[in-house]
């Protein structure tokens, strides 16, 4: 069967609001991206080497990918999971192993963007199977040799305007600074500041707190150089074009401690004699502190808490973390939050993006947070949740409580380079597809929706991240 794209994919079934999402998203089909939220790793643009192999680039760093294959029986060390570029046999292994079972991905997003990824970008006119395999493989990998598929072209061809990455605290953001340096290079790329691994007090914390005191060059031994540590790597950070910090914990309680408290369990913690209590107590004392040093130095408050990491241990022990088997908790926000929204949640400048994996949240506690404090935006849908019925269940979930203002703009929170366009676009159709809605029931005006949906490309991840 040949592969193609129906130009009205995600759009209204219906044919009057079909015909108002089609010139809705005719406005926003082209505007450049703004990606606030990501971890494509910065050196592949700073180095602009030719990608290795179509398994590694498409499969192998994409853990949506990765992890339904899985479920599927092929394993992981068959699809090159952190091993880095392949050998060719082994990438067609891998790639043959995607293409056999390209039916496990029917009716999901990763079929969408896969099949954007294919067809718009590297020109596969097969579907992917047994049968066509080889020749799908042969195809892109000869693309890969052409100058016009290196990163930084792709970057362009995109439509990139705004990339953020994700990066430690102590890093000290070489390949941003290059970027930055390099005349031939014009769209923004900037660092985000993500500490969790220095917050939370565990294994390897006593380490991960002298390196962030060397990074900085203060004396990380006590707790208020370690507080004024953080700071420093935080303006380091914004002086490398940094507009948020972003935190992900198994939730996002924020209760205070006192400064003498709040010493002693560091001490404790730098001594491996803190309890798992104190540690919990300590890492909610800390995001509170985050939120002040946001209201001082101005960087946005990322939060997508709720998630059990590294869920089957031997996988981790195995190939790592961020291979796909991180799983969704319940998530509680309203009164984790009261803490810091008691402090913070109407200072001037403050900017508190609440994302989560846990939609149930959207209507009971997001939305009507978004829709009262100025500091909280309802984040766009994200990972087990950016997906086709999600985001329209998030659209009218929170739409009628906080108006299309309060959120984020899409992110896309993806390692995997090429999918970008392809997710930024089935976000296009669906908000604009949500708006024709509300246009046919006569609930809004053509010329209203036409300027949300461009507000909700481009306006909205500005204002809500600093940009």
């Amino acid at each position: 069967m040949p592969s193609s794209l129906h130009p009205d994919r995600l759009l209204p079934v219906d044919a009057p609001a079909r015909a108002v999402a089609r010139r809705l998203y005719e406005a926003v089909r082209d505007l450049p991206i703004l990606s606030p939220h990501g971890h494509v790793d910065p050196r592949l643009l700073v180095d602009d080497r030719p990608f290795n192999d179509p398994a590694s680039l498409l499969i192998s760093a994409d853990h949506y990918v990765t992890r339904l294959l899985h479920a599927c029986g092929v394993p992981l060390d068959e699809l090159g999971v952190g091993q880095g570029p392949l050998p060719e046999q082994q990438a067609r292994r891998a790639w043959r192993a995607m293409c056999a079972h390209w039916s496990a991905f029917r009716g999901t997003p990763v079929r969408y963007w896969m099949e954007a990824e294919l067809v718009e970008i590297f020109g596969v006119t097969e579907r992917p199977a047994a049968a066509t395999a080889d020749r799908i493989y042969d195809g892109i990998a000869a693309r890969l040799a052409d100058p016009a598929y290196r990163p930084r072209a792709l970057f362009r061809r995109f439509g990139i305007e705004v990339l953020a990455t994700t990066d430690d605290p102590a890093d000290d953001l070489a390949a941003h600074r290059a970027l930055a340096a390099d005349p031939e290079w014009t769209a923004r790329v900037v660092p985000t500041f993500r500490p969790d691994r220095y917050l939370e007090p565990g294994a390897g914390w006593a380490a991960a707190v002298a390196r962030l005191g060397e990074a900085a060059d203060i004396d990380t031994s006590d707790y208020d150089g370690y507080i004024r540590a953080l700071e420093d790597r935080r303006r380091h950070f914004i002086a490398h074009g940094a507009t948020s910090a972003d935190h992900s914990h198994p939730d996002v309680g924020t209760e205070p401690l006192t400064h003498g408290e709040a010493a002693r369990i560091h001490q404790a913690a730098l001594q491996g004699t803190a309890s798992e209590a104190e540690g919990v107590a300590f890492r909610r004392h800390m995001l509170l502190e985050m939120a002040r040093m946001s209201c001082d130095d101005g960087l946005v408050m990322t939060l997508h808490p709720s998630v059990r990491r590294n869920h089957h241990a031997p996988t981790h022990h195995r190939y790592g973390p961020d291979t796909g088997h991180d799983i969704p908790l319940r998530a509680e926000f309203t009164d984790a939050l009261r803490p810091l929204l008691h402090r913070y949640g109407t200072a001037e400048g403050f900017h508190l993006i609440l994302f989560t994996l846990d939609e149930t949240v959207f209507t009971r506690e997001i939305a009507p947070l978004a829709g009262f404090y100025p500091s909280v935006y309802a984040g766009a849908p994200w990972w087990f949740l950016d997906a086709p019925d999600a985001i329209r269940r998030f659209r009218r979930a929170v739409t009628e409580t906080a108006g299309f203002s309060r959120t984020s703009g899409f992110v896309d929170d993806t390692r995997a380079f090429c999918s970008i366009p392809a997710r930024h676009d089935m976000s296009r159709r669906l908000d604009c597809g949500y708006l024709a809605e509300l246009v046919t029931e006569h609930r809004l005006d053509e010329d209203e929706a036409m300027e949300t949906a461009v507000d909700l490309v481009t306006t909205n991840p500005r204002r809500a991240f600093k940009l």
